[in-house]
């Protein structure tokens, strides 16, 4: 099985699908790289190199004990980037959790290798609420996460999951099956995984990683995101990066990358085409 080991001795799985100019998939909490599997597909398909993987904790990666805040994470796609060679003419996609990694990339790294970026239903620039980030999420709701999680586990990502993507009492954009296809994707990921890096993308502040992004940035946000709300991320990350294109999905949910697949992966393939 195809595994990068990072700085810190912690094996990273890697897919990576096609021939050509590489794009990068960071995934969201609490999924791993399978959630990306339509685009990666779509991107081999029409003659780029998907790289997606495993963020550590999660998946088929490395469970260890330390390193999810995002300076480590982020380390850990600099050396994915590495040692798959796509560290030149590259494109860098961050989906939810993942947008954090694309940000601190960009001002941690300077965007070496990196000629565009994506923040996808992103939680660039900052979640939590706070006086000069009144739109976030409080941080009642951010701890709450965490206690239900160590509560009932399964139950928790059940009711998360359909929120995630959509489903309500009368409609659902997706079928059950995807629900239980994606709750099978979060019970892959470490209890204690899971918990650290909810912390980490609730807390971590990236509106100072913003200015570093000198390359074009696709912004990709549902208006109906209950669980990255887009006045605070999407939106804003838009304002904050010079040569962004924001696009907003009206009524779209979290997941709209699943529940938006084929607009979504045309818009995405419109972008690196440009």
């Amino acid at each position: 099985m195809p595994y990068v080991k990072t700085r810190d001795g912690t094996d990273i799985y890697v897919k990576d699908w096609g021939t050509g100019r590489p794009v990068i998939l960071t995934h969201g909490w609490p999924l791993n790289a399978d959630s990306w599997d339509a685009q990666a597909m779509a991107l081999a398909h029409a003659g780029f190199r998907a790289i997606a993987y495993d963020r550590r904790g999660f998946g088929r990666s490395g469970q260890p004990w330390t390193g999810y805040n995002y300076d480590t994470l982020t380390d850990d796609l600099a050396d994915v980037m590495e040692a798959t060679g796509a560290n030149t003419d590259a494109t860098i996609v961050g989906f939810s959790m993942g947008g954090g990694e694309i940000a601190r990339y960009m001002s941690r790294y300077e965007g070496k290798g990196v000629v565009a970026a994506g923040l996808i239903s992103s939680v660039v620039p900052y979640m939590l609420k706070t006086d000069d980030n009144p739109d976030g999420v409080d941080e009642e709701t951010l701890a709450s996460i965490g206690a239900n999680i160590e509560d009932d586990r399964p139950a928790f990502f059940k009711t998360f999951l359909q929120q995630f993507l959509g489903v309500g009492f009368i409609t659902s954009p997706v079928s059950d099956e995807i629900v239980d296809w994606a709750w099978s994707l979060a019970m892959q990921a470490g209890l204690h995984p899971t918990l650290e890096c909810a912390k980490a993308f609730g807390h971590t502040d990236f509106r100072q990683d913003l200015a570093a992004f000198r390359v074009p940035t696709l912004v990709v946000h549902g208006t109906s995101d209950k669980t990255v709300p887009i006045d605070a991320t999407g939106r804003a990350a838009a304002k904050g990066i010079a040569d962004s294109q924001l696009v907003e999905y009206d009524g779209a949910p979290h997941g709209l990358t699943i529940t938006e697949s084929d607009r979504f992966t045309n818009d995405l393939l419109t972008f690196l085409g440009r």
